[in-house]
């Protein structure tokens, strides 16, 4: 009779779990029971079908130094800017000014090394590796994955920047380009500019965040913290003690004012939005913190009442909403003219992708300003939403390969983006060069938005909407933020306090406000001025995430296994070509030590088997059955509960017996197998 069909998520995950179990036990059952004898739950490496953090024994609390250290800083920063914004704007400037001359280039150069990297792993071996166990569907469709990954791609930052960027390239030609403003030729390097900004390099930033927390988290079971990633690479111990602590808070202080500046861009495009609609003069410092209040105690309320899944909902539509504002656009716009220049500027940036990648102070000063203002900028931004973007996909995309997650992650959301952007910039550039409307680049980058509806037919009743739009987008990306702050300062608790979570809202409504408070009657500077420097800490990490997954890839089953066959059939076609010519098969034969496929690898080492020894709760090594999924002790993973464990000959057994590895221990391997080689014949 059939097992009846798992109706619930935990079910279902408990129903792959149990049969990816099989397949795994299934696998051991042909392996050498002498040779297996030396290695944790006598299960050799390259054969460990992988664990998710959703099987491991954890107690989730809140990290008491790293929220009393970033906790305090962050407090501290919010009461000094609000109560001396000029002492806090002088400083943060020389920091600024220090950040861009000793460390602009390395943003540059990350940017560019962190999308090669990625690709090299996805179009090598590693890329077939899941980031989940051996055998595991994904969580999601394809179809579900693609659509979560093109709303991780709408935000804040299309509304704001979509129209006003392009346009000012467009009349402000980028050093050190020497086209004529308004021609053919600036328009679409505007355009390619922009492109080169929002695109592959920003998604290749998240990819990188997001496939390593993904792996370490669905594939090595961990948790889902930066501090995570480290394990193989600081080791255990110090990456969940201070240099893990670190780690984790370097994160958070980028998320923090990351996201922060991303609130306080749409609370000038709100604020901008309200002026228009209310009739009001100007747009006031009042005004804006007015909406900083508003908006933070609508987040406070959807955090604390329990609403998230309303919050959910509200996000969804926010994005459908989005896509009929850009839809707006093309068909109220000049249709045509967008239809020919959305293929032509994306020919325009992937053949001066290289030209860009190279611009730095070398070329003069000029260039140099225009990449501190812009690029710099824009890079430094997205290193400090990593860590929250990162997480988000990273939890979305469990199941897929290595290539799977990186090419999705780049092209899907790259994808939308340059449709966005085309449409939305095109339409802004279009209206200026024709005289329609009051389309300048002397508009503020708020104003320009409503500049180009009031310049379009038949949407004079769209600010009210975009102002909702960009209102639920601040309400959600601080409601998200925070969450993820919480995760990191909880210890990796899916779950997180909500103290604690609204907590870090309320902080990053305070650096928000700051952050505009700082910029003098210009904002934006303010904003950027902190993006940069905070996100530089974290600009080193990222570059230890590189190297720390490039470790964890080389000593992965799945990674052991491909070295094993390279080898072994490498030695076979060899050894058969030359004793048989044309006329040989392959077959595997046991082997003196030292002779084998697996004779360059030391499958006992620490660095292979260390991390699949189970252990409970406070980190003692319990023995666990793989080809089952049953834990020694009787633990059961439904309830969280210690049961009583029934041995084969009927007594009651639990503890650390049934082949786990004591600490220090490793079982004495058998005598050698008999002589014979992996040959062909």
């Amino acid at each position: 009779m059939s097992e009846e069909e798992p109706r619930t998520r935990s079910q279902r995950l408990g129903a792959e779990t149990r049969r990816v179990s099989r397949q795994a036990g299934q696998a051991l059952g042909q392996l050498n029971p002498i040779s297996r004898s030396s290695y944790p739950h006598d299960i050799h490496p390259a054969l460990v079908p992988g664990i998710g953090i959703d099987e491991q024994r954890r107690r989730y609390s809140i990290d008491w130094l790293i929220f009393a250290i970033t906790g305090v800083l962050t407090v501290a920063f919010v009461i000094w800017g609000i109560t001396s914004p000029e002492s806090v704007g002088t400083v943060s400037g020389r920091a600024y000014g220090w950040t861009m001359e000793h460390a602009g280039w390395l943003f540059n150069a990350l940017a560019i090394v962190v999308l090669v990297f990625l690709l090299i792993l996805a179009f090598t071996r590693y890329g077939k590796i899941p980031l989940g166990k051996d055998g595991e569907k994904p969580e999601y469709s394809t179809f579900a994955w693609i659509a979560m990954l093109f709303a991780a791609g709408i935000g804040i930052g299309v509304l704001f920047w979509g129209p006003a960027e392009p346009l000012t390239y467009f009349h402000n030609v980028p050093a050190p380009l020497d086209h004529a403003p308004e021609s053919e030729q600036a328009l679409h390097s505007a355009m390619a500019q922009t492109y080169f900004h929002w695109g592959l390099h920003a998604w290749g930033i998240y990819a990188l965040v997001g496939g390593a927390v993904a792996y370490a988290a669905y594939r090595r079971g961990r948790v889902p913290l930066m501090s995570a990633i480290f394990e193989k690479l600081f080791g255990k111990k110090h990456s969940e003690g201070f240099a893990g602590q670190m780690i984790d808070m370097f994160a958070i202080i980028a998320t923090l004012f990351g996201t922060a500046a991303a609130l306080g861009i749409a609370v000038m495009q709100i604020g901008q939005g309200v002026v228009i609609v209310s009739g009001a003069s100007e747009l006031t410092n009042a005004m804006m913190i007015g909406i900083i209040a508003v908006l933070s105690a609508c987040f406070v309320v959807s955090a604390v009442s329990g609403i998230s899944r309303g919050i959910r909902y509200l996000s969804s539509l926010n994005i459908v909403l989005t896509i009929g504002v850009i839809a707006l656009f093309f068909f109220a716009g000049p249709t045509l003219f967008l239809l020919n220049l959305l293929p032509s500027s994306l020919m325009e940036y992937f053949g001066t992708m290289f030209e860009m990648m190279g611009r730095s102070a070398s070329w003069g000063q000029d260039t140099l300003d225009f990449q501190s203002t812009w690029t710099v900028y824009y890079w430094a931004w997205w290193i400090s939403w990593s860590p929250f973007v990162g997480i988000f996909i990273a939890r979305v995309s469990r199941g897929r390969t290595i290539r799977q997650f990186i090419l999705g992650v780049i092209l899907v959301p790259s994808s939308l983006l340059f449709v966005a952007y085309g449409v939305m910039g095109g339409t802004s550039m279009w209206l200026s060069r024709e005289g329609q409307g009051d389309v300048s680049p002397d508009l503020s980058a708020p104003e320009v938005l409503f500049a180009v509806i009031d310049a379009l037919p038949f949407l004079q009743w769209l600010p009210i909407v975009v102002v909702l739009i960009l209102s639920i987008f601040f309400i959600t990306s601080a409601d998200s933020a925070s969450v993820v702050m919480g995760i990191l300062t909880t210890r990796g608790d899916q779950d997180p306090n909500k103290i604690v979570v609204v907590f870090w809202g309320l902080v990053m409504a305070g650096v928000a406000t700051v952050m505009l408070l700082l910029g003098d009657g210009i904002a934006l500077e303010g904003l950027q001025s902190l993006v940069i420097v905070t996100a530089l800490p974290f600009a080193l990490v990222l570059i230890l995430i590189m190297i720390a997954w490039s470790r964890e890839l080389a000593t992965d089953p799945h990674a052991l296994r491909e070295r094993y066959a390279d080898l072994a059939m490498s030695n076979a076609v060899l050894d058969g070509v030359q004793r048989y010519g044309d006329d040989f098969a392959i077959e595997v034969v046991p082997t003196h030590p030292g002779e084998g496929a697996g004779a360059e690898v030391d499958s006992e080492h620490d660095d292979y088997t260390e991390w699949y020894q189970r252990t409970d709760e406070d980190g003692t090594p319990v023995g666990y059955d793989f080809a089952t999924g049953e834990w020694a002790d009787g633990w059961d993973p439904e309830t969280g509960e210690i049961g009583t464990v029934v041995a084969e000959n009927g007594s009651a057994t639990g503890g650390a017996e049934n082949g786990s590895a004591r600490p220090g221990d490793k079982p004495a391997r058998g005598p050698d197998p008999e002589p014979g080689q992996t040959t062909s014949r």
